[in-house]
C-alpha cells in the first residue's frame, strides 16, 4: 500500500515536472527556457515595472536564477533595464513588444492548461482545492523554516 507521503510526494512532484515540461515547450518557440515562463509572466502582470527584487519575490526563485533569466531575456530583446537615478540598482524592467508577445502567449497556453487540468472538477471543488493548496505550502514552508513539531510539541 502506497503511504500518504509517497501519494502527496510522487502527485506533486508529477505536477511539477509537467509544469516544467509546458513551460519548456512554450518557450522553445521564441528561443527562450522554461525557467524564462515565470518572470515573463510576473513582469506582463506588472507592466508599470517591478526590479529584478519583486521579481524575485513574485516568482519565489533565488536572485542568482532571477538575473540568470533576466540577462538572457535582455539579450533577446524582450525585457528592458529603465535605470533608476543613471543606476541599473533597483531599476524597474519592462518588457518590450517582443516580450509582451512572448508572455502573452504564455499567459494563454498557461490558461488553457490549468482549464484542461481542471476538467472533471466543478467550480466549488477548484475553489476548495487551491485553498487548500495553498494552507499545504504554507504550512511546508512552515515546516522548512521553525522546522518539524513532533507528538504535538
Amino acid at each position: 500500500m502506497i503511504s500518504k507521503y509517497e501519494h502527496f510526494s510522487l502527485s506533486i512532484s508529477r505536477i511539477h515536472h509537467d509544469i516544467q515540461r509546458i513551460e519548456r515547450i512554450e518557450m522553445e518557440k521564441f528561443g527562450l527556457k522554461g525557467p524564462h515562463a515565470q518572470p515573463l509572466l510576473a513582469m506582463y502582470r506588472h507592466p508599470e515595472g517591478v526590479t529584478s527584487v519583486q521579481l524575485c519575490e513574485i516568482c519565489d526563485k533565488d536572485k542568482a536564477a532571477i538575473s540568470r533569466s533576466l540577462s538572457e531575456l535582455e539579450d533577446k530583446g524582450m525585457v528592458v533595464r529603465n535605470l533608476h537615478h543613471g543606476s541599473s540598482y533597483r531599476a524597474a524592467l519592462t518588457l518590450t513588444e517582443r516580450g509582451k508577445e512572448a508572455a502573452q502567449a504564455v499567459s494563454e497556453v498557461a490558461r488553457i492548461a490549468v482549464e484542461q487540468a481542471g476538467i472533471g472538477m466543478e467550480d466549488s471543488q477548484r475553489e476548495v482545492f487551491y485553498q487548500v493548496l495553498a494552507l499545504i505550502a504554507d504550512n511546508l514552508h512552515a515546516i522548512c523554516t521553525d522546522g518539524l513539531k513532533k507528538n504535538g510539541a
